[in-house]
C-alpha cells in the first residue's frame, strides 16, 4: 500500500513537471493555472488507466508495443485533460509535440524513480 501511494505521488509530480516543461518548450501549448491541478489529476488518471489497459491486453508484448502505447496514452491523456480549463493547444502540431515531450519526460523520470528512488524509500518485502 505504501509503494502504491508513493508511486501515485511520484506520478502526479512527474505529470505536473512534464506538463510545465512542455508548456515552456512548445509554442501553442498553454497552461491555465486555475485549472492546472485538475488537468494534472485528469492527465495522470487517464494515462494510468490506458497504460493498465494496454498492459492487460499485451502483457507479454514486445517493448515496442509498450513504448507506442505509452506515447498514445500520453496523447489521449493530453487530449482529455485539454477538454477542461487547465490546458489548451493552438492546433494539432503543438498537441503532438507536447505529447512527445511529456512522454519522454515521464518515461525517463518514471524509469529513474523506479530504479533509484522507490527502492530507497519503500523497499519491496522479501520472503
Amino acid at each position: 500500500m505504501v509503494r502504491f501511494l508513493i508511486r501515485l505521488g511520484v506520478s502526479l509530480v512527474l505529470a505536473a513537471l512534464a506538463l510545465a516543461i512542455a508548456a515552456l518548450l512548445v509554442p501553442g501549448m498553454h497552461l491555465h493555472w486555475s485549472g492546472f491541478l485538475v488537468a494534472i489529476i485528469v492527465f495522470a488518471a487517464v494515462q494510468a488507466l490506458i497504460e493498465w489497459l494496454v498492459e492487460t491486453l499485451f502483457h507479454r508484448g514486445a517493448p515496442a508495443v509498450a513504448g507506442v502505447a505509452g506515447l498514445i496514452s500520453t496523447a489521449v491523456a493530453l487530449f482529455v485533460a485539454s477538454l477542461g480549463d487547465g490546458i489548451t493547444f493552438d492546433g494539432i502540431a503543438p498537441w503532438v509535440l507536447a505529447a512527445v515531450i511529456v512522454w519522454i519526460i515521464t518515461a525517463l523520470a518514471a524509469w529513474l524513480s523506479g530504479k533509484y528512488l522507490l527502492p530507497r524509500i519503500a523497499p519491496e518485502k522479501k520472503g
